[in-house]
């Protein structure tokens, strides 16, 4: 694996009523949920690995620090980036960050995921009950 720091993703959206906080179950709020934004996040993570993993690998997420700082409503874009920080081995260490339109920070944090086989971590995936 060839993996160096530095490497830069980014992934956008626009909040529709399925990511509020009420929709999602994490507040009563009609507000971009704080699950929906970390997983911008995550998705801004594997955007900077496109490309650069050995074939049959794959990457998941480990350990999540994140605050989400500022509310947005439906129907405003919200875009993350992310830059790979470190590489150890297989760990991945990335800072994450969001903004809306105007360039306010809207959440911020750090997100590790690990390099894995694709097929060995499917082996022991459970199946489905």
């Amino acid at each position: 694996m060839v993996l160096e720091p530095g490497a830069r993703g980014s992934a956008g959206r626009t909040v529709g009523e399925a990511d509020t906080g009420a929709s999602v179950g994490s507040s009563d709020l009609p507000i971009l949920a704080t699950p929906i934004l970390l997983a911008l996040g995550e998705a801004a993570t594997i955007d900077a690995l496109s490309g650069a993993l050995p074939g049959g690998s794959t990457s998941v997420s480990m350990r999540v620090h994140f605050d989400h700082v500022r509310p947005i409503p439906v129907g405003r874009p919200v875009f993350a980036t992310a830059l790979l920080e470190r590489v150890e081995g297989r760990r991945l260490t990335f800072s994450v960050e969001a903004r809306d339109e105007a360039g306010d920070l809207v959440g911020s944090g750090r997100i590790v995921r690990i390099v894995v086989d694709r097929s060995r971590f499917e082996e022991r995936v459970p199946p489905a009950q």
